[in-house]
C-alpha cells in the first residue's frame, strides 16, 4: 500500500479533472444531464481509482485500478472527439485537453508495467 497523493500521475490526474469542468462549463444546457455529466464522471474516475488502487493489499489488484482508469481515460478520448466534432470545444481546446490525457495515459500504462 502507498500513499496515492505521492504519484505524479495521481497529481495531474486532479489537475485534469479541473480542466475537464472547466471545459465542461460551457457545453450546451441541454448536455448537463448526458455528455457534461458523463465527462466529469469519467475524468474523476482516473484519479478516484488511482487512489482506490492504491488502498489495495495486493499489486494484482492495484494493477486491476489502474486499468479501470485506462477505460476512462478511453472513454474520455471519445466524448472529446464528439464534442469537437458537435463544436462545444475548439479544435485547440481539443488538442490542449487531449494532449494532457495522453500524458496520464503513458503514465497510468508505465505505472502498470512497473508493479
Amino acid at each position: 500500500m502507498q500513499d496515492f497523493k505521492q504519484l505524479r500521475v495521481w497529481q495531474l490526474s486532479r489537475e485534469f479533472v479541473s480542466d475537464i469542468y472547466k471545459i465542461t462549463a460551457n457545453f450546451p444546457n441541454h448536455e448537463l444531464h448526458s455528455m457534461t455529466n458523463q465527462l466529469r464522471r469519467a475524468s474523476y474516475s482516473i484519479p478516484s481509482n488511482i487512489a482506490e488502487g492504491c488502498g489495495k493489499e495486493s499489486q494484482k489488484e492495484f494493477k486491476r485500478y489502474l486499468n479501470i482508469s485506462q477505460g476512462s481515460i478511453k472513454e474520455i478520448e471519445c466524448f472529446l472527439i464528439l464534442a469537437k466534432d458537435l463544436n462545444y470545444i475548439s479544435e485547440e481546446q481539443y488538442t490542449e485537453i487531449n494532449e494532457k490525457l495522453e500524458i496520464i495515459g503513458k503514465m497510468i500504462w508505465k505505472l502498470t508495467t512497473k508493479i
